[in-house]
């Protein structure tokens, strides 16, 4: 069959085969079929959509474009029988660092936890961004390296590989110059392939909507949630997901080094209270999926008490060292967040602070209304922590620090946030924006509630 027959089948609305799909992964891939036609395909799938059919069929072709990772013998030097895997992921948000502490956290509660993300790109910020401001923090391994640290702390948390899913590597790079980047069918095959590539036994994701989110509008963010578990459960992965308000950012800082700071404080028992609350719903699920915990009680403690102990603090400097990076960057976490950053002494093992710290001072007293989460985003982008192509360079010391959250109080002349950069420059623009993503009003605000709903496994 002729790709192009491929692309005006779906063009008109009919259902592609599984033979189509594997037809046209296979060629794209070995550059049979040109950038031009996979790009008419994707258009057409964005205009058509796809059956729950053709998005397993998808999802299926791309994982299995390259190899797949054999985890099976995870663990077992350590314990009697194989430890469970269970991956987490996020759809992305501002401010969102959670998996830098979940990873840790519930590898010491007895899981095995093979994490690939990805960069930022656009508003969202990427964890192994994040993680390569930790000096030396090397992000890409080979498949025996990421075996060895999994094996060794039980988690890393790596970029993807050439050699899993390369369909996807190919297709997300053009999704993203075509106009394609929305379409669902696109996104969930996108995300399980690479999730499905690890072999895990359990995913737990959170999808976000909301200003600072990929999906604007809550409808989109619960189609998305709804087809991703539909389809990993077809696909016979155990999986459940939240749906999370993303219209103010997540913790009180947007920045990579910044939100390296903020996440070692949570796992050291402190940080912000959504930053600890939605880390202990994801991993209590992760718990339990794994069959570590038996109920929800007792995932919840097992979580609380490993990071009062230091634990799974002590578990993300030994990744990071297994890693390559530095741990004194680490230990004790410097500088500490809350105001204006001071560059501490200690010289190339700190976390990077930025030449400027200024802070955005209230203009009159009352309580938060909204914070916008895109509006904070663009800030960060121009101080410099953000980029506009995935090749631009970033600086890890740039961002936003303690952002007030909505419904708190406020009074005239505190500080709403502080601004972290490197490029004096662009403070004004960036001000601007951050200004403008604070409502104050004279009322009492009742903060939104984080987690808008959770979408559970079914038995098809």
């Amino acid at each position: 069959m002729l790709p192009q027959w491929i692309i005006e089948k779906k063009r008109d609305g009919h259902q592609l085969t599984d033979a189509d799909i594997d037809l046209f992964i296979r060629d794209y891939v070995s550059g049979a079929i040109p950038d031009y036609q996979m790009a008419a395909l994707a258009m057409a799938i964005t205009l058509q959509g796809m059956s729950a059919e053709e998005i397993v069929a998808l999802t299926r072709s791309m994982l299995h474009s390259g190899n797949i990772l054999n985890t099976a013998a995870l663990g077992k030097s350590r314990h009697a029988q194989r430890v469970p895997r269970i991956d987490k992921h996020s759809t992305g948000g501002v401010g969102d660092k959670i998996s830098l502490i979940l990873a840790p956290l519930a590898a010491c509660c007895g899981l095995v936890v093979p994490m690939i993300a990805g960069r930022g790109l656009g508003l969202t910020g990427g964890t192994i961004d994040k993680l390569e401001s930790i000096p030396g923090y090397r992000a890409q391994l080979d498949e025996a390296a990421f075996l060895k640290v999994l094996n060794t702390c039980g988690c890393s948390i790596i970029s993807a590989m050439d050699t899993l899913v390369p369909a996807d590597k190919k297709l997300y790079a053009l999704r993203d110059v075509t106009g394609t980047v929305s379409a669902i069918p696109l996104i969930v095959a996108s995300i399980l392939s690479k999730k499905l590539a690890v072999q895990p036994d359990g995913l737990v994701l959170d999808v976000k909507w909301g200003r600072g989110a990929f999906m604007a509008k809550r409808a989109q963010g619960e189609a998305l949630a709804r087809t991703l578990v539909a389809t990993a459960q077809r696909l016979g992965l155990n999986t459940r997901a939240l749906l999370t308000d993303m219209n103010q950012p997540l913790g009180r800082s947007v920045g990579n080094a910044l939100e390296v700071i903020e996440s070692l404080e949570v796992l050291q028992g402190r940080g912000p209270s959504d930053v600890i609350m939605l880390t202990l719903e994801l991993g209590a699920r992760m718990l339990i999926l794994g069959h570590v915990a038996k109920d929800w009680q007792q995932a919840l403690s097992q979580l609380r008490a490993k990071l009062a102990s230091g634990e799974a603090f002590e578990r993300f400097k030994n990744m990071a060292r297994l890693h390559g990076g530095d741990p004194r960057a680490l230990d004790p976490p410097s500088p500490r967040l809350g105001s204006g950053l001071r560059r501490g002494r200690g010289g190339p093992a700190r976390l990077p602070v930025a030449a400027a710290s200024v802070p955005l001072k209230a203009r009159q007293s009352g309580y938060i209304q909204k914070v916008d989460a895109a509006a904070i985003g663009r800030a960060v982008a121009l101080l410099g922590a953000g980029r506009a192509r995935i090749t631009d360079a970033i600086d890890p010391a740039a961002g936003i620090s303690a952002l007030k959250k909505v419904g708190e109080p406020v009074s005239a002349g505190e500080a709403l946030a502080w601004l972290h950069t490197n490029r004096p420059g662009q403070l004004a623009e960036a001000r601007a924006f951050v200004k403008a993503a604070f409502q104050i009003v004279p009322e009492r605000v009742a903060p939104p509630k984080l987690i808008a709903l959770e979408i559970k496994e079914t038995t098809k």
